[in-house]
């Protein structure tokens, strides 16, 4: 496994939880103090492609990692609730540089 299948996943779970958590602000916004309806609605459509972006390359990292599919399951989720997706990135980034360093290529000896 490539050391840039975890990097991208590490950016979009950050960019994820950042911007479920924007989400949220501007929920609290529009229903706790009505204001703010239209760019609450622009929040909620961004996240939403992100979040996609996100699962797409959760999965990958998934499948490559080989988890069980419970696993696979939580690190999906984890973009939807605010801030979970900061703690499960910092677990899979323990479990899976491990298995980047065996399939790390041997330098070339001259």
């Amino acid at each position: 496994m490539k050391s840039s299948v975890l990097t991208r996943y590490r950016v979009m779970a950050y960019v994820t939880a950042v911007m479920l958590l924007a989400l949220c602000a501007c929920m609290i916004a529009k229903y706790g103090f009505g204001m703010g309806k239209d760019l609450t609605l622009v929040v909620s459509q961004v996240h939403g492609v992100l979040y996609i972006i996100y699962l797409i390359f959760a999965f990958d990292l998934g499948s490559k990692a080989k988890w069980p599919f419970g696993k696979l399951l939580w690190v999906l989720v984890a973009g939807t609730i605010p801030t979970a997706a900061f703690f499960v990135e910092r677990q899979v980034v323990r479990e899976v540089e491990p298995l980047l360093a065996e399939s790390a290529p041997e330098p070339v000896k001259v």
